[in-house]
This record gives C-alpha cells, structure tokens and sequence, in this order.
C-alpha cells in the first residue's frame, strides 16, 4: 500500500511540475503576444494618419477630374463641373 502511495505522489509531482512548466510558458507567450499587438496597433495607427495626410492630395487630385466615363468609351462633363459662366 505504501508503494501505491508513493507511485500516486510520484505522479501527481510530475503533474504539478508539468502544470508549473505550461503556466510559465504561457506567461511568456502571452507577454510575447501582448508586445506583437502593441506593435500591430502601432502600424494600424501609423497606417491612419498616412491616410489623413494623403486625402487631401487625393481630393484635389480628384477635384481636377472635370470628365466622368458613365460608359465605356463615353465621357460627359462629371457632377458639380461647370464650364465658363457656369454652363456645362
């Protein structure tokens, strides 16, 4: 019986130490990952305010656009341009 008792706490130590080795490993990937989202939302950020720097070059670029393609091939004058005195 003492054998059967030593053998459970054998195993139960192994247990412990494997349960104690998975948290550890956790804690790091977890620090590991909480670092990749920081950096990721970095990026995200950064990606923003490059886009708030460019929008105002791409609607002016897009406010020298006076012709409008509604169909292949077919140009008419595009919404809201107005040619000399105001006629279209």
């Amino acid at each position: 019986m003492a054998a059967l008792v030593g053998l459970l706490e054998q195993r139960g130590l192994a247990a412990r130490r494997r349960v104690d080795e998975l948290r550890e490993e956790a804690d790091r990937i977890q620090a590991e990952l909480d670092l990749a989202d920081r950096d990721w939302k970095e990026w995200a950020i950064a990606r923003s305010r490059v886009g708030e720097a460019l929008a105002p070059v791409e609607e002016t670029e897009q406010g020298h656009s006076w012709l409008a393609e509604r169909q292949p091939g077919r140009f008419t004058p595009a919404q809201g341009v107005t040619g000399p005195g105001g006629a279209s």
